[in-house]
């Protein structure tokens, strides 16, 4: 597994976007992301995956990154492709 990039909370919030999440809101200092799956059955219960993504001048830190990405259900390697 290749290892996280040092990145902005406007980078990663960017990257998500180009993944299909949509930004919802944003209360304080942080954008709260939602993306919806739709499900084979196609029953109306469709899957609703969320993140928070803290707002900071200066990069993130790694653990909240890899936080971030564990929410997202997005792997490493699909995220740096996305950047």
């Amino acid at each position: 597994m290749p290892k996280l990039p040092r990145v902005s909370s406007k980078e990663t919030i960017k990257a998500l976007e180009r993944l299909g999440f949509v930004q919802i809101r944003q209360k304080g200092s942080h954008v709260i992301l939602k993306k919806i799956i739709a499900t084979k059955e196609n029953d109306g219960n469709d899957l609703e995956i969320g993140c928070v993504v803290p707002v900071q001048k200066k990069n993130l830190a790694i653990g909240t990154l890899k936080n971030i990405l564990n929410q997202a259900g997005i792997s490493v390697v699909k995220f740096i492709d996305n950047l």
